[in-house]
């Protein structure tokens, strides 16, 4: 199987790397392209045999599976431009969020897939989000869902949680950094112990926090009863935490999916005319 991967910035780079990584491809079977050649070419300095094309049209014409890993509103174009080299025997998957299944379908001649990815999947871990067009083979779903299984967890999702689902595994990294850095300047402004001391002990209580739930040991509000010691001193942080955090989270999701829907209504522009 002949890959191909359109846009090579953050997601594209951390797909290519965590599939060769992960062993689910050799490096020969892999060509790649960016809009600056130069970030594709940064790959090939690691990886000497991956490919790199000129642009998206010569990339699409020597791979049979084809990642577009570009912004929304640059999807379309990149579809329009490589369709000369879309045979209905290939596949094109978008790993992008605001563009429907239908929408992709609406405009390709082969099969047709949307992967969400996540920077956790560039240590071959996390939950990788996958949907597949009613008209794509089952042969591409089945070569596709054991490309994401060597790098992390794919779950299949539908239309209607898209978003959030998405929030959770691929933004939910960030959000959490966020969290923790906050979590870790709070400690160094309050105490005695420097950044260095706090950001390992924090990272590695995190590790050990993942190890846990994903043995199954706890499940998240048992853990918190198992370190909450009645009239102890976690419980007095709890208090903190649930007095001040308010609807922090829920204004969250509302502010994701806010511009989620404006992401919307561009791409729907796009496609209208075509479905």
């Amino acid at each position: 199987m002949k890959i191909g991967v359109i846009g090579t910035g953050n997601m594209g780079r951390i797909l290519t790397e965590a599939f060769l990584e992960g062993g689910a491809v050799s490096p020969s079977s892999i060509t790649i392209t960016n809009r600056t050649i130069a970030k594709a070419m940064e790959i090939k300095e690691t990886y000497q045999d991956i490919a790199v094309a000129e642009d998206a049209r010569e990339t699409a014409r020597h791979a049979s599976l084809i990642f577009v890993c570009v912004k929304p509103h640059d999807v379309y174009n990149v579809i329009q431009d490589i369709l000369p080299y879309l045979s209905k025997d290939k596949c094109v998957v978008s790993i992008t969020s605001p563009i429907s299944i239908d929408q992709l379908e609406s405009v390709l001649p082969c099969s047709a897939a949307r992967a969400i990815p996540s920077i956790t999947n560039r240590a071959l871990a996390g939950v990788s989000l996958l949907s597949f067009g009613e008209s794509c083979k089952n042969e591409w779903k089945m070569s596709i869902w054991e490309l994401f299984e060597s790098i992390s967890t794919p779950v299949s999702i539908k239309e209607n949680i898209t978003r959030v689902s998405s929030d959770i595994v691929s933004c939910g990294p960030a959000f959490f950094s966020y969290l923790t850095q906050r979590f870790i300047n709070a400690a160094v402004s309050e105490t005695e112990i420097d950044q260095e001391t706090a950001t390992k002990l924090a990272a590695e209580m995190l590790i050990g926090l993942g190890d846990l739930l994903k043995k199954g040991f706890y499940t998240l509000p048992a853990l918190q009863e198992k370190v909450c010691v009645k009239g102890g001193i976690t419980g007095e942080g709890i208090k903190v935490l649930e007095n001040e955090l308010g609807n922090v989270f829920e204004h969250l999701f509302q502010a994701t999916h806010s511009k989620f829907d404006e992401d919307l209504v561009v791409v729907k522009k796009q496609y209208t005319l075509q479905q």
